[in-house]
């Protein structure tokens, strides 16, 4: 490779010493851009020397492409220290050079072109207000380089050659983790294609909980106290393993990869929030899955607008007295405890008066799943993300006791929820990659199995493709979440990185199940096919967690700020 950048390529493929050069010098254009970017529009949406929200409302369509760039800008920066990293440790192989060298030319090339927010939302550096000369940063012959001969279909064929070489491994491409970490993802794999996968569809098909044995067991495995601390029960595993177990099990069926969620967000709570009492007493309970938790914090006409709930928590003699509705409750009938978000400051009308609450319940069953004074509720019945339930409460002077006030002090829950959210949007991009990942499974095998006009469909170079791109998309979403939990592991404000990963991680699962539904043709559609459930679980990832519109708002008011 000349050091000028002039392209030197190998049968429309990029020479592998030259290849982490190239990605190296494509990175500070695309940061040059994004700069660019974040200046013109925050002067469109500055008022009187601050960022003004509704400025920033005003140029929406703005503001969030430029949360998708930012994201892609953060994705391409960590396939480079994954890629550097492998290299360093002898494990950059020819898989890994493709799945870097694809994921560079096609993020690269929807910078220059078009980022694709959604299917039928594309957003170009235009719309961010930049010139035709401003654009033309992205014009380098390293970007030029790899926008040509990076994803290119003789690469996809490639790598999907390489793919069904190796089929018996566990992910497509060294993921760059140490080996405590693979040690967990083979174990959980393999509880996953034992204990999950022969029976997730009847689960889905019939609208079941998932049974508790499948809870007992993952009690075993500790996965329910996998970041609690050890002090309280807990195996004080770090937010990387935590990813790695979410993304295994969430690869059998989201519904069990999403059981450790809710204890997941509550640990969190009580961590951060809570007294050492509270927790003494909760934290064990959780870790050993003695106590189930639920997150009941939505309301039917506020959705992401958390700060204008009207539930409301009076105090009386006896602790506090909680009267208003909720929905949207997962898991809500067979748990023990919910992290409950009332307002007890009725002069208030925005988050400042708004508490949280361990509001203890008695579980219920199928014949009477809310046996708890002042509680009742009724199923919502949903497309996919069924093995836990989702359900509507109403609670009338429903009781908590006043001990179980988190943190002891009125006024903190909206506080006490954001300090949640980083590690609760890095849980969920991890799930997002197990969907994919999922998706990615069924496509392959039915692509190699079903055959068509004498051969297989994999032989195809647009089915072939599709899962290629699967399987580059997945490991650019798995480094950025990977990033995110490191960040959080290292004691680092990562709620930027880990709403990126969420964003990007929610289309790549979608864009997956899609594309393989696709690859099945007429038979994806039919329910007795596993990708059609993969296909509805995929879709709630875009929605729960924060939706990609709020996420997008959210990334890009802390870029302007």
């Amino acid at each position: 490779m000349a050091h000028d950048g002039q392209d030197t390529v190998t049968r429309d493929s990029i020479v592998q010493d030259d290849l982490l050069s190239l990605t190296a010098n494509a990175i500070a254009p695309a940061e040059e851009v994004l700069d660019t970017a974040r200046d013109i529009l925050r002067a469109k949406v500055t008022a009187d020397g601050r960022v003004s929200g509704k400025l920033v409302e005003a140029h929406q369509t703005a503001a969030h492409g430029l949360a998708w760039l930012a994201t892609y800008v953060e994705a391409l920066r960590q396939m480079q220290d994954w890629a550097r990293r492998l290299t360093e440790q002898g494990r950059f192989g020819e898989t890994e050079q493709l799945l870097h060298q694809i994921a560079f030319g096609e993020y690269l090339a929807q910078m220059r072109g078009g980022i694709q927010m959604n299917q039928g939302e594309i957003l170009r550096l235009s719309d961010l207000g930049l010139s035709t000369d401003q654009a033309a940063a992205l014009m380098t012959p390293a970007v030029g380089t790899l926008v040509q001969h990076g994803n290119t279909q003789q690469a996809r064929t490639r790598l999907v050659e390489l793919m069904q070489e190796r089929s018996a491994e566990i992910t497509v491409g060294d993921c760059g983790l140490d080996d405590e970490l693979e040690m967990i993802r083979e174990q959980f794999r393999r509880y996953a294609i034992e204990r999950i996968e022969p029976h997730a569809h009847e689960w889905h098909l019939k609208d079941q909980l998932i049974p508790m044995e499948i809870i007992r067991e993952l009690a075993e495995m500790g996965v329910f106290g996998l970041t609690i601390p050890e002090d309280y029960g807990g195996l004080g595993l770090s937010k990387a393993s935590m990813c790695v177990v979410s993304e295994e099990l969430s690869r059998g069926y989201i519904g069990v990869g999403s059981l450790g969620t809710r204890s997941e967000i509550a640990a969190e709570l009580i961590l951060a929030g809570g007294t050492d009492e509270q927790k003494t007493k909760w934290l064990p309970e959780l870790a050993s899955a003695e106590k189930l938790p639920t997150a009941v914090f939505t309301e039917p006409n506020t959705g992401s607008d958390l700060g204008s709930l009207r539930t409301r928590a009076v105090r009386q003699a006896d602790g506090y007295r909680v009267t208003g509705n909720k929905t949207w409750i997962t898991h809500a009938s067979r748990t023990h405890v919910m992290t409950l978000l009332a307002r007890t400051d009725p002069e208030t009308a925005d988050h400042r008066g708004l508490s949280m609450f361990l509001a203890e319940k008695t579980p219920g069953d199928d014949d009477t799943p809310f046996p708890t004074e002042g509680m009742s509720g009724g199923e919502i019945e949903v497309l996919g993300y069924r093995g836990m339930k989702e359900y509507e409460l109403a609670f009338d002077n429903f009781h908590v006791k006043e001990e179980n006030l988190l943190g002891g002090e009125e006024g903190k829950g909206f506080k006490q929820l954001m300090e949640t959210f980083e590690s609760a949007r890095i849980q969920t991009a991890a799930r997002a990659i197990g969907v994919a990942q999922s998706a990615l499974d069924a496509g392959m095998q039915y692509a190699r199995d079903r055959k068509q006009f004498g051969k297989p469909l994999i032989a195809f170079p647009r089915v072939s493709g599709k899962l290629a791109m699967m399987a580059v998309e997945i490991m650019v979403a798995r480094q950025l979440t990977y990033f995110s939990a490191w960040e959080k592991d290292n004691g680092h404000r990562c709620d930027l990185e880990a709403g990126m990963a969420k964003l990007l991680g929610a289309r790549v699962a979608w864009a997956a199940a899609d594309n393989g539904l696709q690859i099945h043709g007429g038979n994806g559609f039919a329910l007795e096919y596993g990708i059609s459930r993969i296909l509805c679980d995929a879709r709630i990832l875009n929605i729960f967690e924060g939706a990609a519109e709020i996420q997008a708002q959210v990334i890009a008011r802390r870029l302007l700020g």
